[in-house]
This record gives structure tokens, sequence and C-alpha cells, in this order.
């Protein structure tokens, strides 16, 4: 008796063409490739300018709301700040309704930095939509945040 468990490749088939996990994956990496390579000019990537964009805020948020929006955990939202703050486009602050918490703020230059980029963003985000089959970005979108 064999140790072994087969899988037949015709289920290896199945996985790669329905497996909405890995097509989600395949797709945020290109996307996350698309993105920085526009975006490298302005000195930032994808996730950096997301980041950025979700502190354009009249307040400064706290980091639990930040982190929940761009699913992500403190910790990784925590290790995600560090490139900002070092390059000062982004201020970590106390709260000073509670001196335990932080509140994160866009610096003035980085919000120079995020104007930069904003207008890279708007035209590699239009050509994108535009290459979408039937222009369906809308649905793409609604279908996404079903899933988040």
């Amino acid at each position: 008796m064999s140790n072994s468990a087969d899988i037949p490749f015709t289920t290896t088939l199945l996985v790669r063409d329905t497996c909405l996990c890995l097509h989600a994956q395949r797709a945020a990496r290109a996307l996350a490739r698309l993105f920085d390579d526009a975006l490298r000019p302005a000195g930032l990537t994808n996730g950096q300018f997301s980041l950025m964009m979700s502190l354009n805020r009249p307040e400064p948020p706290p980091m639990g709301p930040v982190a929940k929006l761009l699913a992500m955990d403190q910790t990784t939202l925590t290790a995600a700040l560090k490139p900002l703050q070092r390059r000062g486009w982004v201020e970590v602050i106390a709260n000073p309704k509670d001196r335990r918490g932080r509140l994160l703020r866009l610096t003035a230059d980085g919000l120079l930095v995020l104007s930069a980029a904003l207008p890279i963003w708007e035209s590699t985000h239009a050509a994108l939509e535009q290459s979408l089959p039937k222009g369906n970005a809308t649905r793409l979108r609604q279908d996404l945040q079903a899933l988040a």
C-alpha cells in the first residue's frame, strides 16, 4: 500500500481555472505591479499611495480604523508607516483625547508627494478601467467589496 495520495492532474487544472482565491491573488499582483511602475516617478509604491491617501482626512485618524480600511493588522500598518515616517511624509502623534492612542497625520511634504502622485494614479486607473471587458469597473468593484 502506498503512503502517497494521488490527485489527478485534471483536479489541478480545475483549481487553476476556477479558484477565486488564485485569480484574486494573480489579479492583485498584476495590479500592484502596474501601479508600482506608474507611481515610481513619484517615489511611492501602490501600498504607500493607498496608505497615504487613507490619511488624507480633515482630522488625523487613529491607527485602528486605518488598519481596518487597508485590511491589515496594526503591526503590519506600523511597519508600513516606518519608511513614510523616515521620509518625513507621515507623523504618528499622541491622541490628545487618549494619550495611549496614536493618530496618523500626513505632513506638508507628504501632502505634496501625494498631490504629485494623484494625477499618475488617476490616469493609470482610467486606462485600467477602460481596458476591462465591457468597461464594467463598477461591477468588479462591487464584487470585490462583497468579498472583502
